[in-house]
Formats: C-alpha cells, sequence, structure tokens
C-alpha cells in the first residue's frame, strides 16, 4: 500500500513542548528588544561625540579649535576623523556580534530552562494521568493524594479523588443493590417454579391442587410485582427528574394519615398529628410517597396500643418532617443502617426494606437531611429538614377532605 504525503500525521506537541517554545520565544523576543535598545544608545552616543565638542566650543568653555584649511594640518585631521570613524564603525560591529552571540546562547539557556521548569510544572498532571489509566471498577479505592501548595493543579487532582470517592461509593452501593436484588429476585422465582413444577409431576393432581398452585403462583408474582415497583421508585427517587413545584408537607402529611388510617386502626396503633403548614419545592408525587413509606413504617413496625406521631413545621428556613412510632427497642447502631436498601430488622413483618431507602433518596434528591433515632423506650423517630418557601397564606385543606366536603 502507497502512503502518500497527505496520510502521514506527525504527533501533535505535547503542553511541556509547546510550553519551552513559548518561553523561549517570549526571551527572544524581549532580549532582542533590550539589545536592540541598548546598540542604539551606544551608536547615539559614539556618534554624538564630536556634536558634544562643538557645542562646547559655541558655549566657549573650549577653546576653538580651526584645523587648517591646506597643509599638513589639514590632511592630519582628515585622517584622525577618518580613523575615529573606522574605530566607532569596528567597535559597533563588534557590539552588534557579541549582542547576537549573546542572544543566541541565552535562548537556548532559556529553552533548557523552561524544559526543565515545564517538566516540573507539569508534573502533577502525569501522576493525575497515571492514575486515571489506571483506575477501574475493581480499584475505586486508590487517590492521586498531591501534596504541595493550593494552587490549581492541587485543586484539581484534590477535585478527581473526591470524584473517584464518589464513584467508589456508588459502585459500591451498586453492587450491593444488584446483589441483594438479585437474591430478593430468586427467590420468589424459585417458589414459583417449583409450584408449577410439583403441579406438572403429579398426573393425578384434582382441580383444587391445581387451583392452589395458582393462588401460590398468583401471590408470588404480585410480590415480584411489589418489589419491582418499590426498585422502580427508588431509581426514580435517586433521579428526582420530575417537575418541582411548591408544596405543602402538612398537606401532604394528612392526605396521608387519611389513607392510612384504617389501616393503623386495624392493628391498634393511635396515630396523632401536629401538622402546621410547611411549604418547600419539590416534586409533589415524590414528597407524598416519602412520607406515606414514613407513616407505613410507623404502622407495621409498632405493636399493638402503639403510637404513631406526625409532625410538620417551618423553622427559620426550614421545614421540618418529624415521624415518630412506638414499638420493640432498636439498637441505635442498627437505626443509622435503616436506610440501606434490603436492611430489615424483622424479616417476619414482611416487606423488602425499601421503604427508608426510598425516603433517604428523597430527601437527597431534594437537598435536605434525615436523621434517625432509637429511644430507649422503642420504636423509631425520623427527622427530615427541608428548604423553606416564604410563607404562604394558604388554608390546608387535605385532598380527601376536600372531596368528602364536595361530595356532601
Amino acid at each position: 500500500m502507497r502512503i502518500g504525503p497527505a496520510s502521514i500525521r506527525l504527533p501533535a506537541p505535547t503542553i511541556r513542548l509547546r510550553l519551552t517554545l513559548l518561553y523561549g520565544l517570549v526571551f527572544l523576543v524581549t532580549g532582542a528588544v533590550l539589545l536592540t535598545i541598548g546598540y542604539e544608545l551606544v551608536r547615539h552616543n559614539l556618534n554624538g561625540t564630536s556634536d558634544y565638542r562643538n557645542e562646547l566650543r559655541k558655549l566657549g568653555l573650549i577653546p576653538p579649535s580651526r584645523p587648517p584649511a591646506f597643509g599638513p594640518g589639514a590632511a592630519y585631521s582628515r585622517i584622525a576623523d577618518a580613523v575615529r570613524a573606522q574605530l566607532r564603525s569596528d567597535a559597533l560591529h563588534r557590539l552588534l556580534i557579541e549582542y547576537v552571540v549573546a542572544l543566541g546562547a541565552m535562548t537556548m539557556v532559556s529553552v533548557a530552562a523552561g524544559w526543565l521548569l515545564a517538566g516540573r510544572a507539569l508534573r502533577p498532571l502525569r501522576d493525575i494521568t497515571a492514575t486515571a489509566r489506571r483506575v477501574s471498577g475493581e480499584n475505586l479505592g486508590e487517590r492521586i493524594s498531591l501534596k504541595g501548595p493550593a494552587d490549581e493543579l492541587k485543586q484539581l487532582a484534590d477535585t478527581f479523588d473526591g470524584m473517584l470517592g464518589r464513584l467508589d461509593g456508588a459502585f459500591a452501593s451498586q453492587r450491593h443493590f444488584v446483589a441483594n436484588a438479585s437474591h430478593e429476585l430468586r427467590t420468589p422465582l424459585a417458589i414459583m417454579r417449583t409450584e408449577v413444577d410439583v403441579s406438572l409431576a403429579d398426573p393425578d393432581a384434582s382441580v383444587e391442587d391445581l387451583r392452589q398452585m395458582g393462588d401460590a403462583v398468583r401471590e408470588t408474582v404480585d410480590r415480584c410485582e411489589r418489589l419491582i415497583e418499590g426498585l422502580l421508585m427508588l431509581a426514580r427517587s435517586e433521579a428526582a427528574t420530575g417537575r418541582e413545584e411548591p408544596a405543602d408537607l402538612a398537606a401532604l402529611a394528612a392526605d396521608c394519615i387519611t389513607d392510612l388510617r384504617a389501616r393503623a386502626r386495624e392493628a391498634g396503633v393511635e396515630v396523632r398529628d401536629a401538622l402546621e403548614q410547611a411549604w418547600t419545592r419539590g416534586e409533589p408525587a415524590l414528597l407524598e410517597r416519602m412520607i406515606a413509606n414514613l407513616v407505613d413504617n410507623g404502622i407495621q413496625h409498632n405493636e399493638p396500643g402503639g403510637y404513631l406521631q406526625v409532625s410538620t413545621r417551618t423553622v427559620g428556613a426550614r421545614v421540618q418532617l418529624i415521624v415518630s412510632n412506638g414499638g420493640p427497642v432498636i439498637d441505635p447502631d442498627d437505626a443509622d443502617k435503616l436506610t440501606e436498601p434490603f436492611r430489615r430488622l424483622d424479616r417476619a413483618a414482611g416487606g423488602f426494606g425499601l421503604g427508608l431507602s426510598i425516603v433517604r433518596s428523597v430527601v437527597v434528591a431534594h437537598g435536605g437531611t434525615i436523621e434517625i433515632w432509637a429511644p430507649d423506650t422503642g420504636g423509631l423517630e425520623v427527622r427530615i429538614e427541608l428548604a423553606a418557601l416564604p410563607r404562604v397564606s394558604v388554608t390546608v385543606v387535605p385532598k380527601k377532605t376536600a372531596r368528602a366536603l364536595t361530595q356532601s
């Protein structure tokens, strides 16, 4: 295959080479300007010596010198002038050569010094590049840890380390999440396969047996559907791509309490509320799901005769949502881990352990904070803070109450 001139591609110059050439060019230009000015000053001073002596004669400071127009004196004067002119010319020529040689030598020295200085200045970039090449999904724990002054390169290295830390946490969370999700989905699939295999292997299976098998498979399918719905809600809450608008946590909490009051009554849980206007900005659907998960969690993990307290309020530039419930005593160390996906203290209580994970994701997506306490008396207390909107004079009327008033 013929390779034409157009197919030959020279490697792009590196930043170090470009900086070196820039340093050399700047020195060459500034040195040439400086030496040119010096050369012109010397030439002006040498050529202006006779003019200076003439001015002194005019002022009478030195006696006038009138060389004879004819004879040996005139010839001597012309020879002296020619010698002086030749000496000035030779001196200026030597000075020019010396200036050019000095400029060339110093330019070469400046290029070499620029190459060394550029290499030293760009050394952190080489460290960052080497670390970026080594990093993969298996060693995200590696860091640059650049030492030195807090300049732009140090900020770049620290930013890169922070990005690696976030990626490391995200990858670890993803691996943990995928492992738990796979385990949770494997169990119902194994149940359905077992039910179907047992029914097909029994040639004398009656209609009642097949109906029981169908009920078991349907119940398992419903469990898978609830799990998938929870996973999708968790992914949506982490993305939070919905349209943000003003929302009152008090009104949303009132709707959730109305929806779940019958369930709380069946579980023997007393529901209390202290709802004050708490306006914030966010996606109302996610905020309502956040409150509903907290209320549902407080009912599900309570005990007969227990309580569920829901309160909202505005404190300065923040709005607070506090949900506390009774129940068994929880280890404070375990309470801090309840917001992790698939984290359950009591597997016999049902559920997948995604409720508080969705709550935390919604809070983080809205720029808020969440704190969880395990009181010594038992149960759990969850405190959520979000950014508040300016006070709005709106009467809080829950949607369920409004519909009831309209129907009556």
